[in-house]
């Protein structure tokens, strides 16, 4: 089974926030790296002979279902991919002059200039580590239970001396030395599978746990557990003989069976060409099923839901001095910067925008709209309530402002619609937009700046079917919300 048409997309979840704008290492955004996919050693985040515990996690597990193939003696199968990054330091010394009374010795720096005015950077470096599992009967794993697999990764060091251009007949001068470390991991992947007869499908958990020891006393922080967590791990899943089924828009026979998968810091989508489902990515990262990375990139930049153009035209503006930094910082940072240095004019015209798709005008004979005699007028119409004082009657309850509701969102919009499933909250306002629907403006009940929220216009909306009405409000204005 292929992972191909996943990979690109796999790279981009793996480097996702590596380096960011302007991939300076003295930026303060680049000394908090690795905020992704982090798998730390669990003595470390439960905080075993440290007294406190970490905000970090020691475990992350993804559920997905499979519909097994309708054929006779159908045998569904599962090969898998473990990814992650494995922090390497690089530490950077500057050799010292020997003299009569000492012999030449390394000190650690920051930066070091090497030949040609090059500058090196000491730096955490990521390297890519993965573990493969394949061809996994799942039918083998409903009648076996749990199946453990090692996924150790070693620790290492290389030293390279940094030596001026030689001359013609004697070595050059040692400038100092670079030395690249990487520290020991221990972690388990679990494979379980049960049967959903009444769905007639699999449930397939994949289970990744960091056993790495975590010495007593040692200090509990971030940058010495980063050393030993797997980094932004992620699990790609290829089926043979069967289908994924989208957890994110399960047909209706497998709603209760999606809603109930147990997925911990990961969320697995549909990848490859849209309507299949034999290929899964489990990231950190919520996205959406099919996603692709637009073939208009010319390559990974590094940064958060990247915008192209944008981080192009501001790597431009960058000093020379400040690229001599970023250059020096790793390899990733160096390609960056040379593809944003040297795209071409045609290349980068296509960067501006692209039309995914055409469609014709609903109503291509239809007069142009009136003239509006002012913004205010349109946007705020005489005969209709403001917000504050517009009401909706939902399940037969009076929604208004200082409502109570339950938010129950079902569209699945962006993260936060899984973040404030079930919440409480109290209703601040109904906004209607210019096509009359109306929307339900609210704040958090437990939210402890919500009032300072409120103040400043800062609002979660939603449709009104995705509220659950808690109590009735009486509202001084009779008038139901357009729409």
């Amino acid at each position: 089974m292929s992972f191909a048409l996943a990979q690109k997309v796999a790279d981009a979840v793996l480097y996702e926030g590596y380096v960011l704008y302007p991939y300076r290492a003295s930026s303060s955004k680049n000394q908090v790296r690795f905020q992704f996919g982090v798998v730390a050693p669990k003595a470390y985040c439960l905080g075993e002979g440290q007294g406190s515990q970490s905000s970090e996690s020691w475990e992350m597990q993804t559920e997905c279902l499979v519909e097994p193939s309708s054929h006779p003696g159908a045998d569904p199968r599962v090969d898998l991919k473990i990814r992650c990054l494995q922090l390497q330091a690089r530490i950077l010394e500057e050799a010292t002059e020997a003299t009569d009374t000492a012999p030449a010795s390394f000190r650690p720096v920051e930066f070091l200039e090497v030949d040609d005015g090059e500058l090196l950077v000491a730096w955490d470096e990521g390297v890519e580590s993965e573990l493969e599992i394949e061809d996994v009967p799942l039918l083998d794993l409903v009648r076996d239970g749990k199946r453990r697999i090692a996924f150790d990764l070693p620790a290492g060091c290389e030293v390279e001396e940094l030596r001026s251009a030689a001359g013609l007949h004697q070595p050059g001068k040692l400038r100092g030395r670079l030395t690249r470390r990487r520290w020991p991991i221990s972690a388990d992947v679990f494979l379980s599978a049960e049967r959903l007869p009444a769905e007639g499908l699999l449930r397939l958990r994949i289970r990744i746990e960091n056993r790495t020891p975590w010495p007593d006393g040692m200090p509990a922080e971030r940058q010495a557990a980063l050393r030993q967590s797997l980094l932004s791990a992620h699990t790609l899943v290829a089926v043979a003989d069967g289908r994924f089924v989208s957890l994110l828009d399960p047909p209706p026979e497998a709603a209760r069976a999606a809603a109930d998968c147990a997925n911990l810091r990961t969320w697995p989508v549909l990848v490859g060409e849209p309507g299949s489902g034999d290929l899964v990515l489990s990231s950190p990262i919520i996205l959406y099923d099919h996603p692709a990375i637009a073939p208009e990139s010319q390559g990974d930049l590094c940064d958060a839901t990247e915008i192209d153009e944008i981080l192009t035209l501001r790597i431009m503006t960058l000093t020379d001095e400040e690229k001599r930094e970023a250059r020096g910082t790793d390899s990733r940072a160096r390609q960056i910067l040379e593809r944003a240095d040297g795209i071409p004019d045609e290349i980068f015209e296509r960067l501006h925008g692209a039309v995914r798709s055409l469609r014709p005008a609903e109503n291509p004979e239809e007069p142009p709209a009136r003239e509006l005699s002012s913004w205010e007028e349109f946007l705020n119409p005489p005969d209709v309530p403001s917000p504050e004082e517009a009401s909706l009657t939902l399940a037969g309850s009076r929604v208004a402002k200082g409502s109570r509701v339950r938010l129950r969102p079902s569209r699945r919009a962006d993260s936060m619609d899984f973040f404030l499933a079930g919440r409480e909250a109290r209703v601040e306002g109904v906004f209607s937009d210019v096509e009359n629907e109306s929307f339900v403006a609210v704040t958090l009940a437990d939210d402890p700046a919500a009032e300072l929220g409120a103040g400043m216009g800062r609002f979660y909306y939603f449709y009104p079917d995705e509220i659950e009405p808690l109590t009735e409000t009486p509202v001084s204005s009779s008038v139901e919300a357009a729409g």
